[in-house]
């Protein structure tokens, strides 16, 4: 199945990880991170989810809409909460064991385990050498992750040899690194000028290397006595909190005991992007020392080479891949003669420094915050796309038949809710009524349909019921201007019409519901008011050119002759649709196509249904086989490669000799099945229609490429319908009363087949 172009759309994108003002590196390129995928399109909704350490509170920006406590296991599952019911997209975890709580950072597992999105991880360490709770860890976030990125071939390396992660899930995508214009006057500023510069910045940590450094300076100023050793960055926090100043400290005593200590310049602070940018423009040399050769990735390293700096380092495996061919020169470890060595050669050769300079600036191009945002977008994309084609295939290996059979119980909580003293709303915002989308005729009549049928079957709370038939009625007799014989549509919440007159198939749906009304109703006072409204807009619809009308009219036609078989006007209006629709199906049908149209589109199945309802009152064979059909053509059109109810998608709809759209899946077309199967059961009970009924009602319960289940037994309400990758979280007036038509006309249908007997039997 061809993806659908609405997974290569990112509207809401979020972000775990740490955020500035917190001081590190992971804050750092978080900040930087949502900075770019924000400018690399304003459309996205790039928000954070920022991780706390301790007790610590910080004044983050606008951004971070969610704060985490590290050590809170209840917070990563409000996190869960958070995230699904904002809708994102995806889900970018910046992964570093140290940042979440619990055994080697596995309390995020609670959030990420809940939630319904798909999930990208950048892994800014990947251990050659895990402890066992480190290798767990590794392991189900990868599980958990539908993509992975690393920022080095090495970390992808060793996640296929270490980890046994498929190559196909990885994306390497570099650090992004700022842009760093040089500057004459950089050096002045800083107060070093005419002064060589070797330069190593970020948070201070043992592991760092920086005495080696110190180490070589008496060789260095032997040659070159003006050079000076900038240390840039503050004490990392996590160091400080438990071995406070000491790490700084004996650096600067080893310097006075080298009597080097005028050449070394601490800058203790966690510094702007803006005074690190200043920093690199100074620097003649920048020099990474690292003692720990399994880091995979290092930001500071990659600013210098972005920057087009000449790199001293020690062999680490991040800067062995992004040094090599030319692009810096590497050390052992722990060497302080080596690294005089390299610092004297490259502040003596002056070509050879700016060599090494252009080819790291050369190969930073790839790595500016824009082309790795670029970057981070198709692996988002990539993300979407595969997490839906995993959901649509997941029930290639079920069935259906191990689905229960028992059918849920009428609620119709969520219909009082959304009904009010005018009628019943059309939309809502999650479970809560939208009042300003107003009302609509379309609804009234689903509503006024539902309830006729609901009271035809002897429902237990019959008053609640009725008094919901009557307030749908009332607005469908408000709707009808008798000046122009038409039913108008949309009212606003200010009780305002908003056209002269409602579409054509709006009109259609009220004389279904007003036919079934008279058909079927129990009080007589509503059947004459329907009957009423019935005679008095039957005659337009002679002038209609909707299909849907068309077909809606006629399945109000044969619920009215129900009652009163001998209306020869009535019948007159009947032939004349059904003639129609006919002629349309036969003029459009081709061996391949068997369809009304040249698209098929919306509320499809009620058109052969139409054909088979009018062809059992009529006695016309030739409009009963016609129906079945087309109706046995279309369910074989929305049936996936999984076996599962997929309705033609309303995003594109199905061209003739084009792609059928596959999403969005809407619950109308679930409820057009479901009712065109059962009346196609009633009149051809040895075929499978009955079974078909049941796969398009499963849509509803989990029945569908994502198992997703759109009815809300707690509310009572359906949710709107089906993207790609997950569901429209909406409740509205649509989607819950077809799950409740379908499920009353199921019902009806089952205990038929059971021979359990009821009032009267649902025939459309």
């Amino acid at each position: 199945m061809s993806h659908d172009s609405r997974t290569d759309t990112l509207a809401r994108v979020a972000v775990l990880g740490n955020h500035l003002p917190r001081q590190c590196g992971i804050a750092t390129f978080t900040t930087h991170i949502a900075d770019a995928l924000s400018e690399h399109d304003a459309s996205i909704n790039c928000f954070v989810l920022a991780m706390n350490d301790a007790d610590a509170r910080y004044a983050y920006p606008g951004r971070v809409r969610f704060e985490i406590a590290e050590s809170d296991l209840s917070s990563y599952r409000r996190a869960a909460d958070f995230l699904n019911v904002n809708q994102v997209d995806v889900l970018s975890v910046q992964h570093e064991y140290g940042i979440f709580g619990g055994k080697a950072g596995a309390h995020v597992f609670a959030l990420l385990r809940e939630l319904r999105m798909p999930i990208v991880t950048t892994l800014h360490t990947v251990l050659g050498e895990p402890s066992p709770a480190q290798r767990a860890a590794l392991e189900e976030l990868a599980q958990l992750s539908d993509r992975l990125i690393v920022m080095s071939m090495h970390g992808a390396a060793l996640l296929r040899e270490v980890y046994a992660v498929p190559s196909a899930k990885i994306d390497v995508i570099p650090h992004g690194i700022p842009e760093v214009v040089e500057q004459a006057d950089s050096k002045d500023r800083l107060g070093v000028e005419g002064r060589p510069v070797i330069l190593t910045m970020g948070l201070i940590s043992p592991d760092k290397g920086i005495e080696y450094v110190i180490e070589a300076l008496p060789t260095i100023l032997e040659r070159f006595p003006r050079c000076v050793y900038v240390v840039l960055g503050a004490t990392h926090p996590h160091v400080k909190a438990h071995a406070g100043e000491s790490y700084r400290l004996s650096l600067e005593q080893r310097a006075r005991a080298l009597g080097v200590d005028d050449a070394l310049i601490f800058h203790n602070r966690f510094v702007t992007q803006e005074e690190l940018n200043e920093f690199l423009a100074a620097a003649d040399i920048y020099i990474t020392p690292y003692l720990q050769l399994e880091q995979i990735t290092s930001g500071t390293l990659a600013y210098a080479v972005g920057a087009g700096k000449a790199v001293v380092s020690t062999p680490y495996r991040y800067a062995r891949e992004l040094l090599a061919d030319g692009r810096g020169i590497l050390v052992p470890t722990r060497d302080a003669s080596a690294i005089a060595l390299e610092v004297n050669g490259l502040l003596g050769d002056e070509p050879k420094r700016r060599a090494l300079a252009s080819r790291a600036a050369a190969h930073g191009q790839n790595m500016t915050w824009p082309a790795v945002a670029r970057q981070y977008v198709g692996s988002f994309q990539r993300a979407r796309r595969e997490h839906a084609e995993r959901r649509r295939t997941r029930f290639q290996a079920q069935t259906l038949a191990s689905r229960p059979a028992t059918l849920p119980e009428i609620n119709l909580s969520h219909l009082r809710l959304m009904t009010d003293d005018a009628g019943i709303l059309q939309h809502a915002r999650f479970c809560v009524p939208r009042y300003s989308e107003g009302y609509c005729l379309d609804d009234n009549a689903r509503g006024l349909l539902l309830m006729t049928l609901l009271d035809d079957e002897g429902v237990e709370d019959r008053a609640a019921v009725r008094a919901l038939a009557v307030r749908y009625l009332a607005f469908m007799d408000y709707a009808y201007d008798a000046e122009r014989a038409r039913f108008r549509n949309f009212l606003s919440y200010e009780r305002r019409w908003l056209e002269r007159d409602g579409s054509e198939d709006s009109h259609g749906r009220a004389l279904w519901a007003l036919g079934a009304t008279v058909g079927r109703s129990p009080r007589g006072d509503l059947r004459t008011l329907a009957g009423e409204l019935f005679a008095a807009a039957l005659p337009a619809v002679s002038s209609f050119t909707s299909p849907r009308a068309w077909a809606f009219t006629l399945l109000g036609v044969a619920e009215y002759l129900g009652a009163f078989d001998g209306d020869r006007r009535v019948q007159a209006a009947g032939h004349t649709l059904a003639d129609r629709l006919l002629g349309l199906l036969t003029a459009s049908s081709r061996p391949d196509w068997c369809w009304f149209e040249d698209q098929v589109t919306y509320c499809n199945a009620h058109l052969p249904q139409a054909l088979v309802a009018t062809g059992a009152w009529t006695g016309r064979d030739d409009l009963t086989r016609a129906g079945l059909r087309s109706l046995e053509w279309l369910a074989s059109i929305q049936r996936s490669a999984a076996g599962v109810f997929a309705p033609v998608g309303s995003n594109g709809f199905y061209p003739r000799g084009g792609a059928m759209a596959a999403f969005d899946q809407q619950p109308v077309e679930a409820y057009a099945m479901v009712s065109a199967c059962v009346e196609a059961q009633r009149v051809d009970p040895r075929a499978p229609w009955a079974r078909h009924a049941r796969h398009a009602f499963d849509w509803f319960l989990g029945g569908n490429h994502l198992q997703y289940t759109l009815y809300d037994p707690s509310t009572g309400g359906c949710r709107d319908g089906l993207h790609a990758e997950r569901a429209n979280e909406n409740q509205g007036a649509e989607s819950t009363l077809s799950f409740l038509l379908a499920l009353i006309e199921l019902r009806v249908a089952q205990r038929a087949d059971a021979g359990v007997p009821s009032s009267r039997m649902v025939t459309h």
